[in-house]
């Protein structure tokens, strides 16, 4: 089964690329259609992904070229400073700039990661203790956010330290991560979308979310970036608070999973005739629990339990959401949510739920990890 889904995503990847041309999918339109863009959001490097993955499958250099020439336009836009006043930078230049680094040794493409690195950087503000997630520093709506998004974008300042020993790249992620623990994470194991603090000493003000159900809710995807998240700190620094922090919210999250294994946009919204699901949640938690397992020692009970339900949901993502049966659609996954609440493609495809989905099939398939650590 994931042998043939795998090829499925290549060959879509492939006919993709004429289409899209210089432009970036990015969220669903009617039709089986991608909206395009120039470099206006977070997505971009998403597709710069999908396009290393499959050259990986494949060892097609039609997608090695392509996806190098999207590397390319990565550097115009930090250049000129395009869209990039968030921090979503790693996002943007791991699956990007990086992985071109990781797959090649590409010495441009890793002084590129280290710019975006430095960018991200930016985004530090010392007297509250964390990186502000959106708009400029003192921001009144914005200036003392974080938002759980960010545990997959400073992996970017880890790989950064790690080329060049600058301590500040550890630190500042190490930081940002202890604070995402604390504040992010509730105590049933649970999580905040965001939370506020004050921005003149960092005091805690209090948990909400900005694309969950309300305040007190659990958004389902970003769940899933805890779990792959924290993960990925563990791996970085070893520390064994992360590691935990991954597993139990991992337990949270399939222990909530419907009855086909795919997740709502909401683990506490009202479920009811067409409530929106997220299947782009259920794959980035596929990827995180396989990191995870990777990290457990044998014998662990917590292995097979999540490898099972890796295996439940991606069976499920495959047999009941995969487009493989309809060749004019462009996207991978059907019922992707972006932002439910604001009526933003809230039954879509969403190009993160197509790169996280080709990520964990090269995984089951090849044993082959995304673009968010170094590999050995």
């Amino acid at each position: 089964m994931w042998v043939e889904a795998l090829e499925h995503a290549v060959e879509k990847t492939r006919r993709n690329i004429d289409k899209f041309g210089d432009l970036f999918p990015w969220t669903g339109l009617d039709g089986g259609d991608y909206k395009r863009s120039d470099h206006q959001d977070w997505t971009e490097g998403f597709w710069s992904g999908l396009l290393w993955l499959s050259y990986e499958a494949s060892g097609d250099p039609v997608f090695r070229d392509a996806a190098v020439r999207t590397v390319h336009s990565f550097r115009r836009r930090l250049e000129t400073f395009k869209v990039l006043d968030h921090h979503d930078i790693g996002f943007l230049y791991l699956p990007s700039a990086v992985a071109w680094w990781m797959l090649e040794g590409e010495e441009d493409a890793r002084a590129l990661g280290l710019q975006a690195a430095d960018t991200l950087l930016k985004r530090w503000r010392p007297a509250g203790g964390y990186i502000q997630a959106w708009g400029p520093a003192g921001d009144p709506k914005n200036g003392g956010r974080i938002i759980i998004d960010c545990l997959l974008n400073i992996p970017l300042l880890y790989w950064a330290y790690e080329k060049t020993g600058n301590q500040q790249y550890r630190d500042v992620a190490v930081a940002h991560a202890e604070k995402s623990r604390r504040y992010l994470v509730r105590g049933d194991d649970s999580s905040y979308h965001t939370f506020y603090f004050n921005q003149e000493n960092g005091e805690p003000v209090g948990g909400g979310t900005h694309q969950g159900y309300h305040d007190g809710s659990t958004w389902t995807r970003g769940q899933a970036w805890g779990i792959y998240g924290f993960i990925l700190s563990y791996k970085y620094t070893k520390n064994p608070v992360y590691l935990e922090a991954s597993r139990r919210m991992a337990a949270y999250f399939i222990s909530r999973l419907p009855e086909d294994q795919v997740t709502y946009w909401d683990f506490d919204v009202p479920v009811e005739a067409g409530t929106p699901r997220d299947s782009s949640a259920t794959a980035i938690a596929c990827c995180g629990m396989l990191e995870l397992v990777g990290c457990l020692p044998e014998g662990d009970p917590d292995r097979e339990r999540f490898e099972r339900a890796v295996f439940r949901c991606m069976k499920s993502l495959t047999e009941n959401y995969l487009t493989s049966d309809d060749p004019d659609a462009e996207g991978l996954l059907r019922h992707g949510s972006y932002h439910v609440r604001g009526g933003m493609s809230p039954d879509d495809f969403v190009i993160w739920g197509d790169y996280f989905y080709m990520e964990a099939l090269m995984r089951l398939v090849r044993g082959v990890p995304g673009y968010w650590y170094e590999r050995a």
